[in-house]
């Protein structure tokens, strides 16, 4: 759809749609717009064409995968954060696992809902987040709310691991561990080499690395893996990456 100019729309709630998948986008869209307070006024295709339009439109409210090309979904919510712009994301993704859900809601979503999300549920949600409430699947939580259910998921998650203390040696680096940890952040392999002073290929040599010693094939997995064996905690992933680069690898 073409994206609308900013402009009042009679109080309805303003919402943006990025998916990689047009027919997705179309659907979430017919959907919607059989609701008078609802207006859809863009949708995108991708990290950095979403980055576009909410600094251009400032939708109320964001409906975005995690999974984008270039710029993923939990980055594109960082840099949101980090600019203090007035959009709220819903991470609508087919990701659902409480280690994903937490590094999203930690990143600055408001809700995380799987895509068969009933369209109704769905429309109860983004009226949700609209009022400053957060969703995780069914429940609903004010601010305070939310903090708590994120502190309960840490406590739940390092439980879990703790009682293999053997399993959780790291058999990684000091710079590799530096790096993984900037990796749980959402950051690129080019904003690392920034923050850290080094070039883009040590990075890249070192992502390389990583994943070799904890045999799995992408970022995201050596994210989880990190998390979930208590190399890098949640609490530590809230720093905004600059806002200079935001390239991929």
């Amino acid at each position: 759809m073409d994206h609308a100019e900013p402009s009042g729309h009679d109080g309805k709630i303003t919402v943006a749609v990025v998916d990689d998948h047009q027919l997705f986008r179309q659907g979430v869209e017919m959907s919607l717009g059989t609701h008078a307070d609802l207006a859809v006024i863009a949708d995108c295709a991708n990290g950095e064409e979403a980055l576009k339009v909410i600094r251009a439109l400032k939708p109320n409210v964001v409906i975005m995968d995690i999974n984008l090309p270039g710029l993923n979904g939990i980055q594109v919510v960082r840099q949101i954060v980090a600019e203090k712009l007035p959009s709220r994301v819903i991470m609508l993704t087919a990701y659902d696992d409480v280690e994903q859900i937490l590094h999203a809601m930690r990143a600055g979503a408001a809700a995380y809902c799987a895509k068969e999300v009933e369209p109704d549920t769905l429309v109860e949600v983004i009226r949700a987040v609209h009022q400053g409430r957060y969703v995780v699947n069914d429940e609903i939580f004010d601010e305070a709310g939310i903090e708590e259910w994120m502190d309960q998921g840490v406590k739940n998650i390092a439980g879990q691991y703790y009682a293999e203390l053997a399993d959780s040696f790291a058999p990684l680096s000091p710079r590799e561990m530096e790096i993984l940890q900037y990796v749980t952040r959402g950051m690129s392999n080019k904003e690392i080499a920034h923050s850290l002073q080094i070039s883009h290929q040590t990075v890249k040599n070192h992502m390389t690395s990583i994943l070799r010693k904890l045999a799995v094939e992408d970022r995201t997995q050596a994210a989880v893996f990190a998390l979930r064996r208590g190399w890098v905690r949640l609490q530590d992933t809230g720093v905004s990456p600059d806002e200079e680069d935001k390239e991929g690898e």
